[in-house]
């Protein structure tokens, strides 16, 4: 029951920010800065509302927006792909627990590190694209924002993944 709980946590932490990208949220009034955060409060904040991060965050002009966002929404359809062959992944092995087997935790590994790479070929796909819209600033800064939110969302999971026993 335990293992099943931390599987839907896991899941859902892992998962929902990227079911939530379209949604367009204005900023609390009153939110604290964001080197202030937590990054269990930070791993909310880009659940809730990462398209609005992004916005936030990346000065488009009209023309840069018109070629910049739809970019975006394609990316985040095609990312979602490998990110659910890692939170699979993630579920498995958590619901193999201490009974988790070589082979099964072999599987498990191969396919991580095959929705890691799936992940980086896209994510290293997106910045020719973004070039052909953006300025090369503004493209760079993009790419460390989606740095910054995946890495706080990956060490938000992996603190809470038991390690292999």
């Amino acid at each position: 029951m335990k293992n099943s709980i931390t599987a839907a946590f896991i899941a859902l932490a892992v998962a929902v920010p990227f079911a939530a990208v379209a949604q367009d949220k204005a900023a609390p009034a009153a939110a604290p800065a964001p080197s202030m955060l937590s990054s269990a409060e930070m791993r909310a904040r880009i659940q809730s509302d990462k398209k609005g991060i992004i916005q936030r965050n990346l000065p488009l002009t009209e023309k840069e927006a018109k070629g910049f966002w739809p970019l975006y929404e394609q990316f985040e359809k095609e990312i979602a792909g490998p990110q659910a062959q890692y939170n699979r992944a993630v579920i498995d092995y958590i619901n193999a627990g201490s009974n988790i087997t070589d082979a099964n935790a072999k599987r498990i590994v191969e396919q991580v590190l095959k929705a890691q790479d799936d992940e980086s070929r896209l994510r290293r796909s997106q910045f020719p694209k973004l070039l052909k819209v953006l300025p090369a600033t503004k493209a760079a800064r993009y790419m460390q924002l989606e740095n910054k939110m995946r890495s706080v969302l990956l060490y938000e999971t992996a603190s809470a993944i038991p390690l292999v026993p």
